[in-house]
């Protein structure tokens, strides 16, 4: 089943705050980001932002899991939703 962009922004929202309550991983996006707590605020319902969240979970397979596992999220699904967010595309590194 594939998700609306309507139903993945949910998930990206979620995903925004769960990191928003993770006390030892919000500073490491922060770091890694640069991203204000005043953009943090700002970028709640922006499907980019949300997007450059996931991008930062999926980093990570305990971070994809500790996430997945506290929404009750299949772990493939998170990159289905983080496409749907992107507008579709897939993300190509090289």
């Amino acid at each position: 089943m594939g998700y609306t962009r309507e139903a993945a922004g949910m998930v990206g929202l979620q995903a925004v705050a769960w990191l928003a309550g993770n006390d030892e991983l919000l500073p490491v996006f922060m770091g890694a980001s640069g991203a204000s707590e005043t953009d943090f605020r700002q970028g709640l319902q922006d499907p980019g932002f949300q997007t450059s969240v996931l991008d930062f979970l999926m980093m990570d397979d305990a971070w994809v899991i500790a996430f997945c596992d506290s929404v009750g999220l299949d772990y493939p699904k998170l990159a289905e939703v983080r496409m749907v967010l992107a507008g579709g595309g897939e993300v190509h590194w090289t």
